[in-house]
Parts: C-alpha cells; structure tokens; sequence
C-alpha cells in the first residue's frame, strides 16, 4: 500500500526554523513528482512547493520563494521542506502529497495533480 508521512512540524518564533519530512512507503519517490502542500484554519489548501525526479525543476509559491527549500533523500525515500525565517503567516497544516502518474510538476503546484496525501503536522509560529 501507498503511503506517506510526515513529521516535524512544531512551535517556533518568528524568524525560525523547521525541517519538516516527508517518508514514503509502498512506492519510492525518487521516481515521482512530490509536493508540499499547507492549510491554515479558515483557508483553502495551498501550494507551497513541488519537485520533479532526476534532478528536474523545483517550484515554489511566492510566498515561500526564497525562505524555503524542498530537498529529496533518495536512500531514505524521503523529502524534506527545510523552512528559514517563519513568519506568523506560515501557520499552517503541512501536508505532503506524491502525483504517482507524473514524474515533473508544473509550476502552479496543483493540488489536484497529487494522488496520495498524508495526515499533515502542524506548524505554529508565534512568539
């Protein structure tokens, strides 16, 4: 069965940091367009940001561009979101999600391109 999960969310200041993971089973990401996905309470889920395989295109939203970093881990079947100075308007339910027919993502970080999702970890950032 097709699985992910992620972890590492948390509390943090404002202009901290947060890894957040991204593990797979059942299927291995190297071979699959990933995507990070969030949703803050009362809001629509966002695109936040999507890696294409063998070393294709990441994208990010403006509003992440720049702060951070999405990162695969082959031999961990793994994916990170390495996020750099967290704003209050990043709180948020992170969730991430594999598009198991596509091996590139488009730059608009399309939600409805991604078939399998995880539960989400929470990121709070106030001080």
């Amino acid at each position: 069965q097709v699985h992910v999960v992620e972890s590492g969310g948390g509390l943090v200041q404002p202009g901290g940091s947060l890894r957040l993971s991204c593990a797979a089973s059942g299927f291995f990401m190297q071979y699959y367009a990933i995507g990070w996905f969030r949703q803050a309470p009362g809001q629509e889920r966002e695109g936040v940001s999507c890696s294409s395989t063998n070393g294709g295109s990441t994208y990010y939203s403006d509003s992440v561009k720049g702060r951070f970093t999405m990162s695969r881990d082959n031999d961990k079947n793994t994916v990170y979101l390495q996020m750099n100075s967290l704003e209050a308007e990043d709180t948020a339910v992170y969730y991430c999600a594999a598009n198991l027919m596509r091996t590139s993502c488009s730059s608009s970080v399309n939600q409805w391109e991604y078939d399998y999702w995880g539960q989400g970890t929470q990121v709070t950032v106030s001080s």
